[in-house]
């Protein structure tokens, strides 16, 4: 799919609260208003001015740092970096209010984690391994009782990118960040969405493939499983472009 053909299938833009204060903090920094090397509002201040949730703010924060506007550091906060440098940086134009836009990073994942699962099978470490299955577990806990379970989705996919023991793997996804699971992008709320119990069952079901695949040491039936994986979520948001919302 070409940018042009992304453009003129997607549907008309929902705009997330996630995007709306991402695109305030990145205007005020683009006018000025926060200069490199300024410390950004403390994340309750911005919850407060915006009137929106930890976790909106949190992503928002994400996907500055995606776009290398801003660098938190531990216990000092978050800082505005010079933006000369972002504009070196990959995916600026990642929109995560477009499905079109969430589809082509499906596509880049499918075949990052596609090798990222089968290297984690022939790589791994025992104390790697847990990880993964605590993650899984975690996912598993949390869909069942009808709790967000993006964050440990997230979590299972960084887990197995760690577990090829190569580091880029897992910075590539620290780089996407967990907005990128679709299912929360999509909202309005910047809240993940309910899924039916269904779609539950089969994404329990679809991890579970991938983990049994990585402890057997199958290095094709891992990278099969994930690519299998994203590929059904790419189906569902294509649909997702065919269908007026």
């Amino acid at each position: 799919m070409t940018k042009a053909t992304a453009q003129d299938t997607a549907p008309p833009q929902t705009t997330t609260l996630v995007v709306k204060v991402a695109d305030a903090l990145r205007g005020r920094i683009s006018k000025g208003h926060h200069r490199p090397g300024d410390r950004l509002p403390s994340e309750a201040q911005l919850t407060q001015e915006f009137g929106v949730s930890r976790t909106v703010v949190r992503e928002a924060i994400a996907a500055l740092r995606s776009d290398g506007l801003v660098e938190p550091r531990q216990g000092a906060g978050v800082f505005v970096l010079d933006p000369t440098l972002s504009e070196r940086r990959p995916f600026q134009n990642v929109d995560l209010a477009r499905v079109s836009s969430l589809i082509e990073m499906l596509e880049l994942r499918t075949a990052v984690e596609g090798d990222a699962a089968g290297l984690a099978a022939l790589r791994r470490s025992p104390g790697q391994e847990e990880k993964i299955v605590e993650a899984l577990d975690a996912f598993r806990t949390s869909s069942a009782e009808g709790r967000p379970s993006a964050e440990a989705d997230f979590a299972f996919h960084l887990a197995i990118a760690q577990a090829t023991n190569n580091p880029r793997f897992g910075e590539f996804l620290q780089m996407l960040g967990p907005t990128l699971i679709p299912r929360r992008a999509v909202t309005e709320s910047g809240e993940e969405t309910a899924l039916p119990p269904a779609d539950i069952e089969r994404l329990v079901e679809e991890h579970e493939a991938i983990l049994i695949a990585i402890q057997n040491g199958d290095e094709t039936a891992a990278r099969a499983a994930m690519r299998a994986h994203l590929k059904n979520s790419q189906m569902r948001y294509r649909s997702m472009l065919r269908t007026p919302r």
